[in-house]
C-alpha cells in the first residue's frame, strides 16, 4: 500500500491543493462558500429523500412503519426543494440549529461540572467550556451573520490546514518514491 501511495503523491497533493484553495476561498468569499455549504446540503437532503422514498416503497410490505421512512422522504425532498428556491432560509436555520446546539451543549457541561466539583479536579475548565458554548450559542442567535461567517471561517482553517498537511504527505511520499526507484535500480 505504501508503494501504490508513493507512486501516486501526486494525488495527495492535489487533493491537498483542492483543500487549500478552498481553505482560500472560505476566507476570500466567505458569503458564497456558505450559499455552497447550503446548496449542497440541500441537493443532499433532496437525494436522500428521493432514496428514502424508493425504500419506502421496496419494504412496504416487510415493514409496517413503511409510511415513516415515506414522510421522511417526502421531509427530505420538501428541504431540498425549499433550499434550492430560498437558500437563505436554509442557510439561517442552519445557523440557529448550531445555536441551539451550543447552548444546550454548553448548559450540559455546565451542569456536569457542578456535579463533578466534589469527584474531579479542575472541574472549572469543564464549566467555564460550557460558559463559553452558550455564550457563543446566544451570539450566534443575535449575530446569524457573523455566526454563519464563524462557521465558514472554522472550515476554511480547516481546509488550510488540511492541505498544507496533505502537501506534506505528498512531499514525503515523492521523496520514498524516489528513493524506491532508486533502490530497485541498484538492485538491478
Amino acid at each position: 500500500m505504501l508503494a501504490q501511495l508513493a507512486n501516486n503523491w501526486w494525488w495527495v497533493a492535489l487533493r491537498g491543493v483542492a483543500a487549500i484553495l478552498l481553505g482560500i476561498v472560505a476566507f476570500v468569499i466567505p458569503g458564497l462558500t456558505f450559499l455552497v455549504l447550503v446548496i449542497w446540503f440541500g441537493a443532499y437532503a433532496f437525494v436522500d429523500g428521493i432514496f428514502t422514498i424508493i425504500a419506502a416503497f421496496t419494504h412496504r410490505t416487510a415493514n409496517e412503519r413503511w409510511w415513516v421512512m415515506l414522510l421522511e422522504g417526502i421531509l427530505g425532498i420538501v428541504v431540498g426543494v425549499i433550499t434550492f428556491f430560498q437558500p437563505g432560509i436554509t442557510g439561517a436555520a442552519l445557523v440557529f440549529v448550531i445555536a441551539a446546539w451550543a447552548i444546550v451543549t454548553g448548559i450540559l457541561e455546565v451542569v456536569a461540572a457542578i456535579r463533578l466539583r466534589q469527584e474531579i479536579r479542575g472541574e472549572f475548565w469543564l464549566a467555564l467550556t460550557g460558559v463559553l458554548s452558550v455564550i457563543a450559542g446566544i451570539l450566534m442567535f443575535l449575530f446569524p451573520d457573523v455566526g454563519a461567517l464563524t462557521i465558514v471561517w472554522i472550515i476554511g482553517a480547516y481546509a488550510l490546514l488540511f492541505g498544507i498537511l496533505l502537501l506534506a504527505l505528498a512531499w514525503k511520499l515523492r521523496g520514498m518514491k524516489a528513493e524506491m526507484s532508486g533502490g530497485k535500480m541498484a538492485a538491478s
